[in-house]
């Protein structure tokens, strides 16, 4: 049981799922950084200077009473809210990850659609020549052309 084990540990496939999902963990962070701190800052500008990460819906005052100034205040406080601008946030990053698996599996098929298709032999070696008098083509080891009889 231990050496089907190790057989089925070691397999390409299972050492590939195990990089991808950590490759992949790595991309998450990388993309909800990017759409937390690069792209929702400019979006929230042109909105009128909302911060998405600071849209709540307060449920629940906390032991010190609202309004309050930012989510984590109303945290602070105790506030039950909802976040419906951090579930934005992670909607565009789910996005954005969507989008970038969906071209990294295009272009794994474009690459696999190429593998299987066979590629142009290559030209074979002439069979023929041509005589320089009558323009006839003459086997490349005839010394006379049957056309015009000539000397080649």
């Amino acid at each position: 049981m231990l050496k089907e084990f190790k057989e089925f540990a070691v397999k390409g496939n299972v050492v590939d799922m195990a990089v991808g999902i950590i490759v992949g963990g790595a991309f998450g962070s990388i993309v909800t950084t990017l759409v937390s701190e690069v792209l929702m800052p400019p979006l929230g500008l042109l909105l009128g200077g909302v911060d998405f990460s600071n849209l709540y819906i307060v449920l629940k005052e906390g032991a010190k009473a609202g309004p309050y100034s930012a989510l984590l205040d109303a945290k602070a406080a105790g506030a039950v809210t909802i976040n419906y601008g951090v579930f934005l946030n992670s909607v565009i990053s789910f996005l954005i990850m969507a989008f970038a698996v969906f071209l990294l599996v295009k272009a794994i098929n474009t690459l696999r659609r190429m593998e299987k298709t066979p590629a142009a032999a290559p030209p074979s070696a002439p069979t023929t020549k041509e005589c320089p008098y009558c323009l006839s083509s003459v086997p490349l080891k005839a010394t006379r052309c049957p056309g015009c009889t000539s000397q080649i």
